[in-house]
């Protein structure tokens, strides 16, 4: 089943008196184009991240905003345990007034410098477990918006490969009648010239002119990449640049059609056909 490159997902997960939120947006591109916001404490998983939008979306400019909110205010200050302790072990070494009085050395312990730590130095697992897990529950719903974006694409694709078959099926049928009017205007040009003819020399003349505007292998051809296309996008995959392949070759058999036509109602249809396939051409670049 084909996807679209675009799409969008968001969602929000509340852990430890916070709420998570990760918010997806992603559009056409040749590659993975990934621009990623984060808070700057959640920085070092940065990487991860990048990693897990390459291999969930494979591709396209993808905007990736991830936000933090505490419910309520939180001390980012911690005690240095060890720090406090060999303050203690030090004070009780010096005879004063407080010796023996815990709660005042333990005051005084912790107003001496480093007895607290204002900065987290490592990221909680906690938190890092709610990032993966918000971000997945997005990459999941932006996933089924690609999806039923790529169900619309596949019903107008199978729409215009269709129109294109009709076409071509019309190129056939007013085939045997181009061929009767290119002897015919052959013939009369001669007679306008008013010589006589090598009847024999005339027909060797005609078959090589015909073989020339022979559109025999074009037309199978043709035939051949349409019938692959929907093969292809009935595939398992979304393979939006096998795709496009497919309708270069198609785009090839039609322009040799066209230029060997040199009959007004063939090229009409010729046209057509481009036309088709050029809405085709557009909508393959949003096709994964």
């Amino acid at each position: 089943m084909i996807q679209s490159m675009t799409g969008y997902g968001k969602s929000k997960l509340e852990v430890a008196g916070k709420t998570f939120t990760a918010e997806i947006k992603s559009l056409n591109s040749k590659n993975l184009d990934a621009n990623v916001r984060i808070p700057s404490e959640f920085r070092e998983l940065e990487l991860p991240i990048r990693n897990k939008l390459s291999q969930s979306l494979n591709r396209g400019k993808v905007d990736l905003s991830l936000q933090v909110e505490k419910h309520a205010e939180e001390s980012s200050s911690k005690i240095n345990t060890k720090v406090v302790e060999n303050y203690l072990k030090q004070l009780q070494q010096f005879p004063s007034s407080t010796k023996g009085d815990d709660n005042r050395l333990l005051q005084i312990a912790m107003s001496m410098p480093n007895a607290l730590s204002s900065e987290k130095d490592e990221l909680e697992k906690e938190d890092s477990e709610a990032v993966y897990k918000v971000l997945d529950l997005a990459l999941e719903q932006i996933n089924t918006f690609r999806t039923d974006e790529g169900k619309v694409l596949k019903e107008d694709f199978e729409l215009r490969i269709q129109n294109l078959t009709d076409l071509l099926s019309e190129v056939k049928s007013i085939d045997p009648e181009r061929i009767e009017h290119v002897k015919t205007r052959l013939r009369k040009g001669i007679e306008d010239l008013k010589e006589k003819i090598d009847e024999n020399r005339f027909e060797q003349e005609l078959i090589y002119y015909i073989e020339k505007y022979d559109i025999t292998e074009e037309k199978t051809r043709l035939d051949n990449h349409l019938s692959y296309f929907i093969k292809a996008l009935n595939s398992p995959d979304s393979n939006g640049k096998k795709l496009n392949f497919i309708c270069q070759e198609i785009g090839r058999e039609i322009n040799t059609i066209g230029s060997k036509s040199n009959f007004a109602a063939m090229q009409k249809a010729v046209v057509q056909m481009k036309d088709e396939l050029e809405k085709i051409k557009e909508q393959l670049l949003n096709v994964l």
